[in-house]
């Protein structure tokens, strides 16, 4: 595929080295991850391009070092962001057999999603795509959509949101789209926040409990003071670093760039990386760099001024940066703070052996999404 939004066509120079990561560098790579890793869950999450071009024995043998370095006690799960074209029953075995999640990028009904989604020959996609999916429900492989919301998809919220209900899909991730060499083909702020606003309103009224959207699963934790699962709404970055073909090391994927290497791993252990002060600079520089309106705002808990890479927008008497998208999220957590305070009271009320209180199955819930209480928040 060659779609036309995609951040990584500019850095052509990184796979002129090799197609694909030569096995000796994978091994290290693997090694190195699960030494570096804390805890007893260690998570690989395999992003392109587009993974599945490297074929199924790839990822086998990525597998059979996971399994030779993995330490006694701990648990290895594996995730991939595809695009869908490839995937097929073998593909589909190979994920349910091993136990990986997935990750399915798909932008809404067929004359949306073919816009910018097309080969490099520009043939459209969607119906290949949909075959994928097909696939993935049909072998019960938990998968979640990835939906880049662009100048044409943006206008069209119940449109986008109705097709993806329409389909079964349960968990939904949306990701605006914002070049920084160029404001004319980022994604209007506005028109994304009304599309947050309009998608969160049709979600409230019908699919509580029943489908998840990531940037709404966002607010409720900024709401409820626990830490962002998203990296972007997070108050500071680097937790989630990007080891490329050659083993070069980056803070992010969206900083795959000049000046913000932190090493390789053949020569620099992972773990090292991961805790340099170059890679520590970087993580602070995400709240170090927030301007004064971005302190004073009202919903900074919720979006911590966003990613770093979107911060575009000029602010005027100062050399900060503002988050192109900041009018978007700010109508957006505006509009969901009545609803996200009203869980905030109602997990106040849940039952605790000092404070037994009660909410009545059938008593409307607190939320204020006008079903019962058992149907609504208790179920979910």
């Amino acid at each position: 595929m060659a779609c036309q939004y995609c951040y990584y066509s500019s850095k052509k120079a990184i796979f002129e080295s090799a197609p694909r990561m030569l096995d000796d560098v994978l091994e290290t790579y693997i090694y190195q991850h699960i030494q570096a890793h804390p805890g007893p869950v260690v998570r690989f999450s395999w992003h392109g391009g587009e993974p599945t071009l490297l074929g199924i024995d790839f990822f086998k043998t990525a597998l059979a070092f996971q399994k030779k370095h993995q330490p006694a006690g701990v648990l290895i799960q594996n995730g991939i962001q595809t695009n869908g074209m490839l995937l097929d029953e073998k593909w589909c075995c190979f994920f349910k057999k091993e136990g990986f999640s997935v990750g399915l990028s798909l932008d809404g009904p067929a004359h949306l999603h073919d816009i910018y989604r097309t080969t490099r020959s520009g043939k459209k996609t969607h119906s290949r795509v949909m075959q994928g999916q097909q696939l993935l429900q049909k072998n019960q492989i938990p998968y979640d959509i990835l939906c880049v919301v662009h100048h044409h998809n943006v206008d069209h919220p119940l449109d986008v949101y109705g097709f993806f209900k329409k389909i079964g899909a349960v968990y939904i991730g949306f990701l605006p789209v914002v070049n920084s060499d160029s404001i004319a083909d980022s994604v209007d702020p506005e028109r994304y926040g009304r599309f947050l606003c309009a998608v969160f309103d049709e979600w409230k009224a019908h699919d509580i409990g029943r489908i998840k959207v990531q940037i709404f699963e966002e607010a409720l934790a900024g709401a409820l003071g626990q830490d962002h699962a998203l990296c972007i709404f997070r108050n500071a970055c680097g937790d989630i670093p990007v080891v490329d073909i050659n083993g070069d090391v980056y803070p992010c994927d969206h900083f795959v760039r000049p000046g913000y290497k932190l090493g390789n791993i053949s020569t620099t252990h992972l773990g090292r990386l991961i805790q340099s002060n170059a890679m520590r600079a970087f993580g602070k520089q995400k709240k170090e760099g927030l301007s004064s309106l971005c302190n004073a705002c009202e919903v900074l808990s919720f979006c911590n001024g966003g990613c770093p890479k979107d911060r575009i927008g000029k602010v005027s008497g100062s050399n900060l940066k503002l988050n192109h998208l900041c009018r978007g999220y700010k109508q957006f957590f505006n509009h969901c703070l009545p609803f996200v305070e009203q869980i905030k009271r109602l997990s106040l009320m849940r039952p605790h052996p000092k404070n037994p209180v009660k909410t009545n199955r059938n008593a409307l819930c607190p939320c204020g999404s006008g079903k019962k209480f058992k149907r609504c928040c208790m179920a979910g």
